[in-house]
Formats: C-alpha cells, structure tokens, sequence
C-alpha cells in the first residue's frame, strides 16, 4: 500500500497541476523502483483532486505513465489537499512474492 503522495519536488510543490502531477508520477515511480515494484503490479489507484477540471489533464499524465497497463483508479473531488496541492495519489499494489 502506497499512502497519500503529492507532488513535491526538492523545491517545494510546483505551481499548476499538470506540474504537480509529473513530479507525482515520478516520485511515485522512484518509490515503486526502490521497493522492486513495477507499474505493472499496481492494482488501484484512487487520486484526489482539488480541482475535477483537471480531470482531463490527469487522465493524459496516467495513461503516459502506465502505458498499456491500466490499474483500476477512482478520482475524487476534495475541498482541500495538504500543503495547498492540487493532487494527491494513493495506490495498492499486489506483487506475489
């Protein structure tokens, strides 16, 4: 089980949503990466937006990063994220050991 992450970078959280999302997405890889996880195993995703107008524009961002493989995923409209972020993404990730 992957919790909440948002898209922060060294820099802090980048302005814009599509900015948030990458830096999402990448932390999100590094994470599946260090724990010898691959895009594949991901099984459910559920993303919290700040924003459902910004639906459009993650759907473009998840189908580039997953590929061909398509976890389920549920979007959610939130009145709030931490730190003022326009995303947030939990994950489930089933890898048979």
């Amino acid at each position: 089980i992957v919790s909440g992450q948002l898209g922060l970078t060294d820099d802090g959280l980048p302005e814009g949503f599509g900015s948030q999302m990458t830096a999402l997405l990448a932390n999100f890889g590094a994470l599946l990466d260090g724990a010898g996880l691959r895009r594949e195993e991901v099984a459910k995703t559920t993303v919290f937006l700040a924003d459902m107008g910004d639906y459009a524009e993650l759907n473009d961002l998840y189908v580039a990063f997953f590929g061909d493989h398509r976890p389920a995923r549920s979007a959610v409209a939130v009145a709030e994220l931490p730190l003022g972020a326009a995303v947030e993404m939990e994950a489930w990730v089933y890898a048979p050991r």
